[in-house]
């Protein structure tokens, strides 16, 4: 199973969030917008290969990174 990494952006009280700042990163699996943690995320929020797992300067979704490494090898 292929998985990607998508960005949670931070939200400023009353407005939809912006494509900038990340909050957290989250891991998908391939294709979803829903995170493995639960969390819904935007259609079009960017996306980096999850080789980049551990390499942002933002935070990583603690949930995510748990039920990924129990998907892969």
């Amino acid at each position: 199973m292929r998985h990607e990494m998508r960005a949670e952006y931070q939200e400023t009280e009353g407005e939809q969030a912006q494509p900038w700042p990340v909050k957290t990163w989250h891991m998908v699996r391939d294709g979803e917008t829903g995170a493995m943690c639960g969390r819904e995320l935007r259609p079009d929020a960017r996306t980096l290969s999850d080789d980049n797992w551990g390499r942002t300067p933002e935070p990583f979704c603690h949930t995510c990174g748990a039920l990924y490494l129990r998907e892969v090898p």
